[in-house]
């Protein structure tokens, strides 16, 4: 049924957004330096390092080690971030101090680049004639700015498919062959009325958060907050069935926010049945889940998506004018983002290649991931990648939108009513612009 809350009007921010972000990026006046200004440029001196910072698991330890003995004059020092919210919180917080604290490199979630690109005097172009056609041509788009700046180099793709615990199904007096499943999942609706059958003879959660699935959804939106001028609009009718959707079948889920200390104990006890599952999330799932597998839980990937194909993260490499060794920064994220490490990312965590000529190399399409019950993971998430037909448009508020609608969906399944939660959306994307 339709929510009968009403939406805003459309508004056009074109300008006024980006206005925004590029003061929020770019204000200086607590710092000595202005990051739109590049900094003077110095070599290493002896025990320095070229400096990246990126957050979660990128799977860079192995491939870092192997550079630093290959180039000893160019040597490179990850930190990482346990939490894309808590960097990205950093990021912007060291720009509006004119850039003090950032690294050579800095690591950015995808659905942040629209922000970087709106902002595009603070960062390198990192165009060269090397990575010309490197990247998938959504990956590459979302990182292009208005005047032609190639302003981040893409470190993996999302394609999605379903991971699921066959153990929990076959106790629900489910399938549990991959194909079978993935039969039963065609479309949201398909999805959702499984969930409901498997809720009749289980205690387990069917998915793991209300956020997970609106997420997954939403990658499905053409426009789901911002039109292609960049204007706001909540006011569609595919934004209102994802909302829909998601806050009626909130008992399916877990009521955990995703990502929180609940969500993950969640994945023990009572355990998770489906997740929507890019490739880097089966890293999450091993975590949380246990390393070998505790016994009797099999957790197994099925071919399909719900509705078609969505693509789900993917972050990219950029180089901060702030840093004073660009060359260096420049020639190791060309390395560390070329086929071969790509591909060998690809194989140790599961992050799905950005790079073309690396979703042709035999170490991906070849794979399988043994925790997943054995499941031809490259053959799975390259199909997943080719039936992506729609990829959101991301506008410089994607990011802090998307952040509000997740808060809206978290209060429904912590008791709010729709129509409230709604209604206090329309207000937070309301004091955004």
């Amino acid at each position: 049924m339709r929510n009968s809350t009403s939406r805003p009007v459309r508004r056009s921010l074109a300008g006024a957004a980006v206005g925004v972000l590029v003061i929020a990026l770019t204000a200086a006046c607590g710092g000595d330096s202005d990051p739109k200004e590049s900094a003077e440029q110095e070599e290493l001196a002896e025990g320095e390092a070229v400096t990246l910072t990126t957050f979660g698991e990128f799977g860079y330890d192995a491939l870092i080690d192997q550079w630093n003995e290959e180039h000893p004059d160019i040597q490179v020092e990850q930190t990482k971030v346990s939490k894309w919210d808590d960097w990205k919180a950093e990021i912007t917080t060291s720009i509006q101090a004119g850039g003090e604290g950032l690294p050579d490199i800095v690591a950015v979630e995808g659905d942040y680049m629209p922000a970087i690109v709106a902002a595009p005097d603070v960062w390198v172009d990192l165009a060269q004639p090397e990575v010309e056609g490197r990247w998938l041509e959504f990956k590459e788009t979302d990182a292009t700015s208005a005047d032609g700046q190639l302003l981040g180099y893409a470190t993996d793709a999302g394609p999605e498919a379903i991971c699921y615990r066959a153990d929990l199904f076959e106790a629900a007096g489910l399938p549990t062959d991959r194909e079978e499943v993935a039969a039963r999942m065609g479309t949201w609706d398909d999805y959702f009325a499984l969930g409901e059958e498997f809720k009749k003879n289980s205690d387990a959660h069917f998915y793991d958060a209300s956020g997970s699935i609106a997420q997954a959804m939403l990658n499905q939106v053409e426009y789901p907050f911002e039109q292609e001028d960049n204007s706001v609009d909540v006011t569609s009718d595919e934004l209102a069935n994802v909302w829909e959707t998601v806050t009626s079948h909130t008992d399916l889920g877990s009521k955990a926010v995703q990502w929180s200390p609940d969500w993950t104990a969640g994945f023990k006890d009572p355990g998770i049945a489906t997740i929507a599952c890019p490739g880097w999330m089966r890293n999450n799932i091993k975590e949380n889940t246990g390393d070998p597998a505790p016994d009797g839980v099999v957790w197994d990937i099925a071919d399909v998506f719900p509705g078609g194909g969505g693509n789900w993260g993917g972050s990219y490499l950029s180089i901060p004018k702030t840093s004073t060794h660009q060359t260096e920064a420049m020639e190791f994220i060309t390395w560390i983002t070329a086929p071969e490490q790509q591909a060998a990312v690809f194989e140790l965590t599961g992050n799905f290649p950005s790079q073309v000529e690396a979703l042709e190399s035999e170490t991906v399409l070849t794979a399988t991931d043994e925790y997943f019950n054995g499941a031809p993971a490259g053959e799975i998430f390259s199909n997943r990648a080719a039936a992506i037909t729609v990829q959101p448009h991301h506008g410089p508020l994607y990011s802090d939108i998307l952040q509000k609608f997740q808060d809206a969906i978290n209060r429904v399944d912590q008791g709010t009513s729709p129509d409230d939660s709604w209604a206090t959306f329309e207000q937070d994307v309301a004091s955004l612009q």
